[in-house]
């Protein structure tokens, strides 16, 4: 440090030592502070392939956990917050690992809250409660190609990946939805349930894969970006896998659910009447009218009144020309005959 050259008046350049001396002296350490305990930071930036704070943090953790103070002590460790004992010494985690910890868990939170709403919004549009796990089943599948996407482009899932997830789970719904709604309006108009299933899987593809498509081509965009090219990958890839699994997905668990699904959310969206033959067929249950009701109806429209008679006389006669022209076969049939018959 004495021989540091600096600019003189004159222009030159002459050491340091020649304006001043140094001296030696003593300072007191600096002591820090956290929440009125005495703490000591150590701070580390982890670089390489494996950059993400959580491998640094696992491997200081495994040395942690076998260190022992001077008096023979283990540290006591929280991965979030200081530890519940603060008269034994112990080590808290921060920084970047805190703020990871913290995104995560809050967007998982709010990723499982956003799934209970969108079931919900689903069963009170089509009233049924199988079929909305149907649509929701391919929300899981996206990380087939969530996962595999970053390990492809060494990528890691950042806050802004799971962002793109949770984005990608309401366009995976919609999909859904187009499809199983198409189904149920085939099957309305009168087509069977199985080829309602496949004409809607043949009809909404171009739809479907026209909006993959386009949502491709905006998340490359972003692709290359340092902070949002988790989100872009997540889309990408997600968008490519799902899109191919919906398609398979839905229609056979729309076939698996059963007709009876269908019609019952046919009648639900009024699409269908509910018939007393199909409601007996698909336990389709409707509130019965008290025998008071009835005869106040009847009491009010004497037509109806006098056309129900009818029929119930005609009814009465018909059963009496079955009961007459039946044959007593108990005293013409031998034993086996009866078996037989």
């Amino acid at each position: 440090l004495t021989q540091l050259p600096v600019p003189s008046q004159y222009g030159g350049m002459i050491p340091i030592s020649e304006l001043g001396s140094f001296i030696y002296k003593k300072q007191d350490d600096l002591i820090f502070h956290k929440d009125l305990a005495d703490v000591e930071y150590v701070l580390g930036e982890p670089i390489g392939r494996l950059s993400a704070p959580i491998y640094a943090m696992f491997g200081v953790d495994d040395l942690l956990l076998k260190y022992q103070t001077i008096d023979g002590e283990q540290l006591q460790g929280e991965y979030l917050g200081p530890p519940e004992d603060q008269t034994v010494p112990g080590f808290e985690w921060a920084g970047e690992w805190t703020v990871t910890f913290e995104t995560f868990r809050d967007m998982g939170t709010a990723f499982g809250v956003a799934l209970v709403v969108i079931y919900m919004l689903v069963v009170w549009q089509f009233g049924n409660f199988i079929i909305p796990a149907v649509i929701m089943a391919p929300i899981p599948l996206t990380l087939l190609g969530v996962v595999p996407g970053h390990w492809l482009l060494g990528a890691e899932f950042t806050a802004t990946s799971m962002i793109g997830w949770i984005a990608l789970a309401g366009i995976i719904v919609r999909n859904s939805i187009l499809l199983v709604d198409f189904t149920v309006q085939e099957y309305a108009k009168g087509m069977p349930f199985f080829d309602a299933v496949i004409n809607s899987c043949a009809s909404r593809t171009r739809p479907i894969l026209i909006t993959a498509f386009a949502l491709v081509g905006g998340a490359s965009v972003i692709l290359t970006d340092p902070i949002f090219q988790g989100m872009a990958i997540s889309l990408l890839f997600g968008v490519l896998i799902s899109t191919v699994l919906t398609l398979i997905v839905i229609p056979l668990g729309t076939l698996s659910a059963g007709e009876a699904s269908c019609r019952n959310i046919a009648v639900n969206m009024g699409l269908l009447p509910g018939d007393a033959d199909a409601d007996a067929k698909y336990n389709i249950m409707k509130p019965e009218k008290s025998k008071k009701e009835k005869s106040s109806e009847s009491a009010k429209d004497p037509k109806k009144w006098i056309k129900a008679l009818g029929k119930k006389k005609q009814a009465e006669s018909a059963e009496k020309e079955t009961s007459d022209d039946k044959i007593d076969t108990n005293g013409l049939l031998k034993k086996e005959d009866k078996n037989d018959v």
